[in-house]
């Protein structure tokens, strides 16, 4: 009986030992079940469809467990201070274009539109196979921004013009829409530059406040009716040869979440920065023969005019490198990864294939 009544004892003790125990132990974060994404771009467009398609990855990563709540431009924040206010944890997340953010973080110049620069699948590589996501997240740390690069467009286009540009001089007193280090070339060519948001475009070409304007894509900037207020179509995009768009979280919401749930997060980022390259290029064609057939004239900027752009251009990113370290450094940096991937090419390079003959090809 006593036996019993010490066995019984031992068991409270145990069980009580082992409560206290869990009761203390450090709980798991796992954060958010579901975040709130102000975005940047309509959901109606490929560009914040990206978004849309990131939380549809997130949920097969996550089994179900979290997803992404993708809001329309304005619906939370006015679409420019979506960075400020995932920053402040006004919000928790964004979805955005990085080059946005230059007045506050300069070096996303680079990653949003840098002009002449790499193809995107050399920019991809530098981003995930080297120091590109490095060297943003540590510019992005200051301002307590945890940012993931899960979206790359192809090379945009020259832009709508409702002029021909036939010289250089043709840029001099133009009131163009752009943004970036592009601005700042077509300013060194004398034309007037600004930055009017994604949503109202349409209005200024139709009105004249700009007269030209680049904005993406010929997908995107079909959607967006430009064709109907512009009529020159201008190739090629020199100003910027591939766009990076993120996810941005707040640090402190994403420091909630466990190891494995962040590293299902980038892998979620990475199958819809690969969705995003293998559905974009073929897109691009089809939808310029479509705008050709209504009457939009799609031409190239004449060799001459080029020429001045990427002049324009060296004195521009010599000014950058001087002025900006981190640009510098992350410059540098993609340049010399983009090095090794075209040597590679160049001694991969092969002759144009053979016609057929007598094959009926088409």
């Amino acid at each position: 009986m006593r036996n019993n009544v010490f066995s019984r004892s031992l068991l409270a003790s145990a069980i009580g030992m082992a409560a206290t125990a869990l009761l203390s132990a450090p709980v798991l974060a796992e954060g958010p079940k579901r975040l709130d994404v102000a975005s940047t771009f309509s959901t109606q467009n490929f560009l914040g469809e990206g978004a849309v398609r990131l939380s549809k990855e997130l949920e097969t990563a996550t089994g179900g467990a979290v997803s992404l709540r993708v809001h329309e431009p304005g619906d939370l924040v006015p679409a420019f201070e979506v960075f400020n206010s995932v920053s402040s944890g006004a919000i928790q997340a964004g979805w955005d274009w990085m080059g946005y953010w230059a007045g506050t973080v300069p070096i996303t110049n680079l990653y949003g539109a840098l002009p002449f620069g790499p193809s995107p699948e050399a920019f991809m590589s530098w981003m995930w196979a080297d120091e590109g996501t490095e060297l943003i997240q540590k510019a992005y740390d200051p301002y307590g921004v945890k940012v993931l690069p899960c979206f790359i467009s192809p090379q945009e286009t020259g832009g709508w013009y409702n002029q021909e540009i036939n010289k250089p001089e043709d840029f001099e007193g133009l009131s163009v829409r752009i943004s970036g280090l592009g601005a700042k070339v077509l300013n060194k060519l004398g034309a007037s530059t600004q930055l009017v948001p994604g949503s109202e475009i349409y209005l200024a070409l139709e009105r004249g406040r700009v007269d030209a304007t680049e904005f993406s894509v010929p997908q995107v900037d079909a959607a967006m009716g430009f064709d109907e207020v512009a009529e020159y179509y201008y190739f090629p995009g020199w100003h910027q040869s591939a766009s990076w768009f993120s996810l941005l979280v707040n640090q402190q919401v994403w420091d909630e979440y466990s190891d494995e749930r962040k590293a299902q997060f980038e892998t979620a980022c990475r199958a819809t920065l690969q969705w995003a390259m293998a559905e974009a290029p073929p897109e691009q064609m089809r939808t310029i023969r479509k705008l050709e057939e209504k009457g939009v004239k799609v031409k190239r900027f004449p060799d001459e005019v080029v020429s001045a752009l990427q002049d324009a251009w060296v004195e521009v990113r010599q000014e950058e490198m001087q002025n900006n370290p981190d640009f510098a450094e992350a410059y540098k940096s993609l340049m010399k990864h983009v090095k090794l991937i075209d040597e590679w090419y160049e001694l991969q390079a092969m002759p144009a294939p053979k016609p057929l003959k007598d094959e009926g090809e088409s």
